[in-house]
């Protein structure tokens, strides 16, 4: 990779880690259904009239749209409203890497490598002590919101399997056309009130936060992150996204002084662990014979 690309990549995750640092800022601000309408619209809007759609079913797109707009980041952003915290939300998140390989399993008959399984295991004993931690009604709502929306996640990734090869910018914004519509029902049905609101309480960060997560974190990371895997093989790229929790933690402690208990650090830490043998672990074994 080259130390432009690279320089790309770092950047990258370092935005996607930021993101939730901005959604957290966001739903101090807007109703986290009405934010959800309101990033997916300005996601979309303008650029579907310069970008070309993806050559993908009319189902894929709603589904993915559908999977990752609405259920996605409708539950993340609830969550972190509800009082999760937005860097170890960052972290919870990356279960979704193992929520595909479940997926994967049952719909496109996949066979996961023993080592991904033990990563998912020790990884999920994690969010085990994490949820230990958490057991009082406030605060174990919000983490079972984080894990629903990481199990979305990975019903989104198995439906862009299924789209095959596809421009994953051009796929984000043509799909971010779905959520919109329905984020804007549930939060009349369920936020009354909430856009009045809004356009009464909304600062300059509010609107810099949805900004940031609907051009720079959606429209500017995707697209690079889509340059770069089509430069580089997937198994070289794919890997950096283990630095966005590591940003996300980072940058909550800094900018929102967020902290965790030692057994969230212990339960993260396991977290961490399973996704790092998940990401390299079939490449061990794949080295081991010779």
């Amino acid at each position: 990779m080259s130390p432009r690309d690279l320089i790309l990549a770092l950047f990258v995750v370092t935005v996607w880690g930021v993101n939730f640092i901005a959604i957290r800022w966001g739903v101090d601000e807007v109703a986290p259904l009405l934010m959800t309408a309101l990033r997916y619209l300005l996601a979309a809007i303008p650029a579907v009239f310069f970008i070309r759609r993806p050559a993908v079913s009319l189902p894929i797109l709603v589904g993915y749209g559908f999977a990752i707009g609405v259920a996605q980041f409708g539950l993340l952003f609830m969550a972190i409203h509800l009082g999760m915290p937005a860097g170890l939300s960052s972290l919870v998140m990356q279960l979704q890497a193992f929520f595909t390989i479940a997926l994967a399993v049952i719909f496109l008959g996949e066979r996961p490598s023993p080592l991904q399984w033990a990563g998912a295991a020790i990884a999920f004993l994690g969010i085990g002590l994490i949820g230990l931690e958490r057991l009082e009604g406030a605060a174990f709502l919000p983490l079972l919101l984080t894990i629903a929306a990481a199990f979305f996640w990975g019903v989104g990734n198995i439906v862009t399997k299924k789209a095959g090869k596809v421009d994953m910018l051009s796929f984000v914004v043509w799909s971010s056309l779905v959520p919109p519509l329905p984020m804007l029902a549930l939060s009349l049905i369920f936020e009354p009130g909430a856009i009045p609101a809004a356009a009464e309480n909304l600062t300059w960060q509010g609107g810099g936060s949805l900004l940031f997560i609907a051009y720079a974190s959606t429209l500017f990371g995707y697209g690079v992150w889509s340059m770069l895997l089509s430069r580089y093989p997937a198994g070289l790229v794919a890997p950096f996204s283990l630095l966005v929790p590591i940003a996300g933690m980072g940058s909550a402690a800094l900018l929102l002084h967020e902290t965790i208990s030692g057994i969230e650090i212990a339960g993260s830490l396991l977290v961490f662990v399973g996704l790092l043998i998940n990401v390299f672990g079939p490449r061990l074994l794949k080295r081991a014979p010779a």
